[in-house]
């Protein structure tokens, strides 16, 4: 997994910014079945926005297990929301073309 550049990073910011959440992380916490539809979402989506209900101390430790697990970016945090990217690995079925 290459590193994303800075300004590669806030042009997917950029595009993220009108995205709803599409995963949402319950009282359960991070179970497997969340990680399961967070790396569907990241399949069928590149781009996806997740949502947690941790106590603020939590969310960053969270964040970077779901990045590590999923084996994605994570691009963002901004309050109880997570940003996450992964591209796709057929370059024909890339949705999202990054600047170099």
């Amino acid at each position: 997994m290459n590193e994303l550049t800075a300004a590669q990073r806030q042009y997917v910011r950029r595009l993220a910014h009108d995205l709803p959440a599409l995963v949402h992380i319950g009282q359960k916490g991070l179970t497997e079945q969340v990680l399961t539809n967070i790396d569907q979402a990241l399949t069928a989506n590149e781009l996806i926005k997740v949502k947690c209900v941790a106590e603020r101390d939590e969310r960053p430790t969270m964040a970077a297990t779901i990045a590590n697990q999923t084996r994605s970016h994570l691009i963002g945090l901004i309050g109880n929301i997570l940003i996450l990217y992964r591209q796709q690995a057929d370059p024909e079925e890339r949705k999202i073309e990054l600047p170099r």
